[in-house]
């Protein structure tokens, strides 16, 4: 019978073989605390006397996470050695991944914080580098400029100045220190000069 019970009643099984370590110990503990929701769908399973059968490693981790309550699931009736076959099995993974599915429709980068170890496909983190790139932006309006906003663009050598003055169509003298973009009376200049001055 599945319930929830105090974190502190559950004993972990010392006769446990299968261990997490290290970084995939962290990526466990953080996926708990990120989606402690999980454990209710996958209970950890104990016998009678509170002793972990299956999820050792996720009662290690979930104390870790600072979780006060977990779920469990009471196997009853078992024998000692179906309890050490119960141990074994739980952790046998019979299954293979397939690769190109995960390649496809999954993004690597979340799998491998999920714990899972896969190869790093690129487009997933160039994805996740965008998304980060522009959060925390703030938003432009082009009908927000004022008197007292400019762009200044500095240039390398006289020779940018003139490609970039050629781009724009803009014509420049020996006594020219700015472009001015786009073209516009001199009443409203001030807000959209670009400079060749460092």
């Amino acid at each position: 019978m599945k319930q929830q019970v105090k974190i502190s009643k559950i004993k972990g099984n010392p006769n446990n073989p299968r261990i997490i370590k290290n970084d995939k110990f962290k990526k466990l503990v953080k996926s708990i605390q990120e989606f402690p929701e999980m454990l209710k769908l996958r209970p950890i399973v104990v016998d009678e006397d509170m002793i972990v059968l299956g999820g050792n490693m996720r009662l290690k981790a979930s104390k870790e996470a600072g979780l006060k309550e977990v779920w469990i699931e009471v196997a009853e009736g078992l024998t000692e050695e179906q309890k050490k076959e119960f141990v074994v099995k739980d952790n046998v993974n019979f299954g293979e991944w397939d690769w190109a599915m995960l390649g496809n429709e999954w993004n690597t980068i979340k799998i491998t914080e999920w714990g899972l170890d896969v190869w790093e496909n690129q487009d997933d983190r160039n994805e996740l580098n965008a998304e980060a790139e522009w959060t925390g932006m703030p938003e432009f309006n082009n009908d927000d400029l004022s008197p007292k906003r400019q762009v200044i663009i500095s240039f390398k050598t006289d020779e940018d100045v003139q490609l970039f003055a050629n781009l724009i169509n803009q014509e420049l003298t020996a006594k020219t220190k700015s472009i001015w973009f786009p073209k516009v009376n001199d009443l409203v200049q001030k807000d959209k000069q670009y400079s060749d001055e460092s």
